[in-house]
């Protein structure tokens, strides 16, 4: 949809760049388009990088570089001995964002952050379905609205979680985007114009940066809060230059028309290493990329059949032509950086006349499928639509007709989710919170079922060990059920485990105080440009 803000076009066009010469201003050239600027209502790291990191804070932040939480929001917390009620203290005289479009006249308190949960957790909260079917994918996905059983203002400045169980990473949950903390007073003053969709279109936050404007498709703008919590940001504005394709990233980073760029080609990473106006940074990725099956419908809610389409695809060939020795194949859902990772979990290997004495035995024959491609780079999967070319060449190969389909980013995030949705769709994660419980339970878990769980496997085995990990305190305990898991999961197959990849960000030369996250985040409060 198009946002109609109000703002001159000449601001949200090329010839913005030129006319704020003046200002320090910081270009990133994102992969893709924000699906709104809600975070509670996504989950994909594009609209996060464009809403929740920028204009929004939580109570909880990860320290920069690290998985830790750290104080946010809240500068102090404690937790009772059952671990199910953790009371917040808030930080005093925080600001929100003044606008064009909305002027606060009160500071955040408890009652912003009761709204902000509440509203996803409570379907009688008159916000709950403020965009039409919001199903606020990640609260309940992480089974919040069971695992929640209040949100209380106890005063202005304290909030109190009542839980209805323990829950191991509840406190890492809290610093993640979807549980960024908006403004009740905004909401309230949206409500009575009758304008409660804006809420998605024009945020307000306490972030590092105030929201400015956006064109769909092209440009973002936004300004620096000078009043932000943390300390200023260094620069004055920051543009995301939406840039779909890796390579015309590229050669506006050359160009100097940004000044960094996430996902590039892996072909372009030495060329870029070797460029003298150029910084390369990389880490291992906390990712995987998959291709899920719908386990809810014929032939693939037969496990021999997903074990058949497994041993036919060839992993290390979509690793090699796409990744250039900056990715592994991947056998779990977890990376192999990740505490709990399973190492004594057996692949399916690669095995064409396997697997098609499998699909015969399993009594399927002519099979066509549809073969979702993401139109966009993700740091698991750089060029989907060619991983997903060698793997309809594979199941060719075993007699399987697949056929490519795609959508436009937003779109297809929102169609994959469909229970009755055709074949096998491709898709990935990069971590969250640093924990298994936010790929295992958050992916492949019951409650996701119809939101993150793109195969619609609900597996009690499997279920229950998830679900027992989130309530166990002890991590030696925690990691030898995730262990357990990963062998349900392998032994049922709902995804063909694709990747884990490196993480490659290139940048200019006279950027500074950018942090690489393991999270995949990129945020841009501390950087800064040399004149």
């Amino acid at each position: 949809m198009k946002y109609k803000l109000g703002i001159a076009a000449a601001l949200l066009s090329a010839t913005f760049f030129a006319s704020a010469a003046s200002a320090k201003t910081f270009v990133y050239c994102s992969e893709g388009s924000p699906e709104g600027f809600d975070p509670g209502l996504y989950t994909a790291g594009t609209t996060f990088d464009a809403s929740a990191h920028p204009v929004y804070s939580r109570l909880l932040e990860f320290e920069p570089g690290t998985t830790k939480p750290v104080p946010g929001l809240a500068e102090s917390w404690t937790v009772s001995d059952d671990g199910k009620e953790y009371v917040f203290k808030l930080r005093k005289d925080i600001k929100f964002h003044t606008t064009d479009f909305f002027t606060p006249t009160r500071t955040l308190n408890a009652d912003d952050v009761v709204f902000s949960i509440d509203r996803q957790i409570n379907k009688s909260n008159p916000w709950n379905q403020y965009v039409a079917g919001a199903a606020w994918e990640y609260a309940a996905g992480m089974g919040f609205p069971d695992l929640i059983k209040s949100v209380e203002k106890v005063d202005d400045l304290t909030v109190k979680f009542v839980l209805n169980r323990p829950e191991a990473p509840f406190l890492a949950n809290l610093a993640m985007p979807f549980a960024s903390i908006v403004s009740k007073e905004y909401a309230d003053s949206l409500d009575a114009a009758g304008k409660k969709e804006q809420l998605n279109q024009m945020p307000v936050g306490t972030g590092p940066f105030v929201f400015v404007g956006y064109q769909q498709d092209a440009v973002i703008r936004y300004k620096k809060n000078a009043d932000y919590w943390g300390g200023a940001p260094k620069i004055d504005d920051l543009v995301f230059a939406i840039t779909t394709d890796a390579a015309v990233r590229y050669q506006k980073l050359k160009a100097g028309e940004c000044h960094l760029m996430p996902y590039p080609n892996a072909a372009d990473v030495e060329t870029m290493k070797s460029d003298p106006a150029l910084t390369v940074m990389e880490q291992e990725g906390l990712n995987v990329a998959y291709l899920a099956y719908n386990t809810t419908q014929a032939p693939f809610d037969k496990v021999e059949v997903r074990k058949a389409l497994n041993k036919a695809i060839n992993k290390q060939a979509i690793v090699d032509a796409i990744f250039q020795g900056m990715a592994t194949p991947a056998k779990n859902p977890i990376p192999p950086t990740m505490w709990s990772y399973n190492d004594k979990v057996e692949d399916d290997t690669y095995d064409l006349d396997a697997a098609k004495k499998m699909l015969e035995e399993a009594g399927v024959k002519d099979l066509s499928m549809k073969l979702w491609a993401m139109p966009v780079s993700r740091p698991y999967m750089l060029n989907a639509r060619r991983a997903a070319e060698i793997i309809q060449d594979d199941f060719a190969k075993i007699g399987v007709k697949a056929e490519i389909v795609s959508y436009e980013w937003a779109e297809y995030l929102d169609r994959s989710k469909a229970k009755d949705r055709d074949g096998a769709v491709m898709l990935g994660w990069t971590g969250d919170n640093g924990d298994p419980d936010n790929f295992l339970d958050t992916l492949l878990g019951c409650d996701a079922v119809g939101g993150n769980n793109r195969a619609q496997w609900c597996n009690k085995e499997f279920d229950e060990l998830v679900k027992k990990a989130k309530i166990t305190s002890d991590q030696a305990e925690r990691t030898k059920l995730y262990e357990e898991a990963q062998v349900v999961f392998k032994r049922e197959a709902p995804w063909a485990t694709l990747d884990h990849s490196l993480s490659v960000v290139p940048m200019r030369k006279e950027v500074s105080g950018f942090v690489q996250s393991p999270l995949g985040d990129f945020t841009f409060e501390n950087v800064d440009i040399a004149e």
